[in-house]
């Protein structure tokens, strides 16, 4: 019989339906999924031996999805502040990836990425990056939930020769780590400019094939569509289209520079955006049409992006964000009303991965993967409307309990299985090697 546990909040937000905060109710697990969710005396009368955790000033929301991160970028964290995205990827970025970059690299930055994300109420990101193997050992340590990138990029790396070994070795390790509970996978092509369209009708074959997402950047800069203009006669949407990479698994990263028609396409297929907005803003990027996708009925995720462009991998810092920049954007103040930027941090997010069986919302009969957040706090007070201060108000630093499959990784703030003190000294090891003093 797998263990039982009864976490008693003072609020649940349960995502579905919309705008919907139940108090005086108990979310039970069971093993690894939700069992119930209902008032917590029928609960305490139905299951009078389970463990009990009791959360009285607490909000309980499903665990924060992170929809687009290169997790091991921890490692470069502030390294090549205030340039423009050119300037950041091909003068510093790149470089130092190919002096530093390896299994080890990404190991490393991926663990300190996990303990930024665990201990920020994330409990999945979906990854794109060298060594993908190593981002899963990383996870499965850490115990958090995973969508790794099988990369495609025409350029060799520490990690792969060409287009085709990169394809290879990602299929492989997802043969090897497919029965994962924790592990999902996703088609990674970086993006239009660094990828042919001889690999790009490959992925569109294995995306159709496989059944699984494909994850690209898209429609990041203004420079990015122009260059697709001179070089392929199309802007990038258009190009991905007559490629036959468009549809439901299609998961487009930033989408700033996406005019009404391609808006419209996107909605059309079932494509997914997933929003960055601070990375976008931080390189000067511009600020994706979010109020046009969503009105459009795109649906939308909410990335961190890097740690090298963002700096923080902080879903509450960026459904904030989101929300005030569609305000702002839009000059309408009831554009993103807080449930709507919860959602897309939850259910938004599994959407786009093909997850939202089982993730994105408090349901019975999907996966236990559970934030708790303390809204106590002076700063805090007084709560009128628990989702509101979830968006506006409260911060991962209000975060004190988080579960990922029913295993309750953090608790009382404090991570369970991880050891902080081991993975920052390892970070400031990497800092020696790619800056010396």
């Amino acid at each position: 019989m797998p263990s039982t546990t009864v976490i008693e909040p003072r609020w649940v937000i349960p995502v579905e339906p919309a705008a919907t905060a139940l108090t005086a109710h108990a979310v039970v697990i069971e093993g690894e999924r939700i069992a119930a969710v209902l008032p917590i005396a029928d609960a305490t009368a139905r299951y009078p031996d389970a463990q009990r955790v009791i959360l009285p000033e607490h909000a309980l929301i499903p665990g924060l999805i992170n929809l687009h991160t290169h997790a091991a970028m921890t490692l470069m964290r502030g390294m090549a502040d205030d340039r423009a995205l050119m300037d950041w990827l091909q003068n510093h970025i790149w470089p130092a990836e190919g002096r530093m970059v390896s299994d080890d690299f990404v190991y490393d930055g991926t663990l300190l990425a996990c303990v930024e994300m665990l201990q920020g109420g994330i409990t999945c990101f979906n990854d794109m990056y060298f060594f993908p193997e190593a981002t899963a050992r990383a996870a499965l340590h850490a115990g958090i939930r995973a969508s790794l990138g099988i990369i495609a990029i025409e350029f060799r790396s520490a990690y792969a020769n060409d287009a085709q070994d990169y394809l290879a070795k990602g299929m492989a390790l997802r043969d090897t780590l497919r029965d994962e509970p924790l592990l999902s996978f996703c088609l990674a092509p970086h993006a239009p400019f660094t990828v042919s369209d001889s690999t790009f009708a490959q992925i569109a074959t294995y995306a159709g094939e496989l059944d699984i997402p494909v994850h690209i950047h898209l429609h990041e800069t203004a420079q990015e569509v122009q260059d697709s203009v001179k070089e392929h006669g199309a802007r990038p949407v258009t190009r991905l289209e007559k490629l036959g990479l468009l549809g439901p698994g299609l998961i487009a990263v930033h989408g700033v520079h996406l005019n009404q028609e391609e808006i419209a396409l996107l909605a059309r297929h079932g494509c997914s955006v997933a929003h960055c907005p601070s990375s976008n803003l931080k390189l000067a990027s511009g600020i994706a049409p979010v109020v046009g996708l969503l009105q459009a009925g795109v649906n939308v995720g909410i990335g961190t992006d890097g740690a090298a462009s963002n700096n923080r991998l902080d879903l509450f810092a960026e459904m904030r964000l989101a929300a005030l920049l569609a305000k702002g954007n839009s000059g309408d103040p009831t554009a993103m009303p807080a449930h709507q930027a919860l959602e897309c941090a939850t259910l938004g997010g599994a959407r786009a991965l093909g997850l939202q069986d089982h993730l994105g919302s408090i349901a019975p009969g999907k996966l236990a993967d559970l934030t708790a957040v303390d809204l106590s706090a002076p700063a805090l007070s007084p709560c009128y409307d628990p989702i509101s201060h979830l968006v506006y108000a409260a911060g991962r630093e209000h975060v004190t309990d988080v579960w990922v499959g029913g295993a309750r990784r953090v608790a009382n703030g404090a991570l369970t299985t991880l050891h902080e003190t081991t993975i920052t000294a390892r970070a400031h090891q990497w800092q020696k090697k790619i800056r010396p003093s």
